[in-house]
């Protein structure tokens, strides 16, 4: 529904091998609920989208270098996956801090396929249950996560879904909880609930 996200501001963190059609719908969900979404990148040069990991898609001019923004700029974040992406991602100190404090703040977070690896970095899947695409599931675990295999997964306004099939139901349930705004914190130990 139009409207639901108006005067919020939406970050979506991507770089190189991001898969595109995890960037393209959710970005058009938030914006079409009346955010105002920013793509941050490493850099603000030009990225490569990728379709199903192998062929490449279009490329992104980011809207912001993560060196230069401040999650207290934003209301929520978007991490769209692919694998590529998501491992570059998960190994930059500065995306890893800049989640951090969206979880720190208890603001909404949507996760879509690989982008879990950067949560399990950040060390924040403790405690919390996720799905991811299936070949994260043994990471989130050891991580102290609950990794189950379901379309879409809220947990304290983090959402979750496995695969660009399940985009959908991602894209409905981020504005939902983006909507809804900051969730409280969560103690990093807490038990999740089922």
């Amino acid at each position: 529904m139009a409207g639901e996200l108006d005067g919020q501001r939406v970050a979506i963190i991507a770089t190189n091998g991001v898969e595109q059609v995890e960037l393209e719908q959710p970005r058009s969900a938030v914006d079409g609920a009346g955010a105002r979404s920013t793509l941050i990148s490493l850099s603000t040069d030009p990225i490569q989208a990728m379709n199903s990991d192998i062929d490449k898609g279009d490329t992104f001019t980011p809207d912001a270098a993560i060196s230069d923004v401040s999650a207290d700029d934003f209301d929520a974040l978007i991490l769209p996956g692919g694998t590529i992406n998501a491992d570059q991602l998960r190994q930059s100190g500065d995306v890893v801090s800049f989640v951090q404090a969206f979880f720190a703040a208890g603001k909404p977070v949507g996760a879509i396929c690989h982008a879990p690896w950067t949560l399990v970095e950040a060390d924040l899947v403790r405690g919390r249950t996720l799905t991811s695409y299936p070949s994260l599931r043994t990471d989130i675990r050891n991580a102290g996560g609950n990794a189950v295999d379901e379309e879409v997964v809220v947990d304290a306004g983090l959402v979750t879904s496995r695969t660009p099939k399940d985009l959908d139901a991602f894209c409905a349930k981020i504005v939902e909880e983006f909507a809804e705004g900051a969730h409280g914190v969560r103690d990093a130990g807490a038990t999740a609930q089922a």
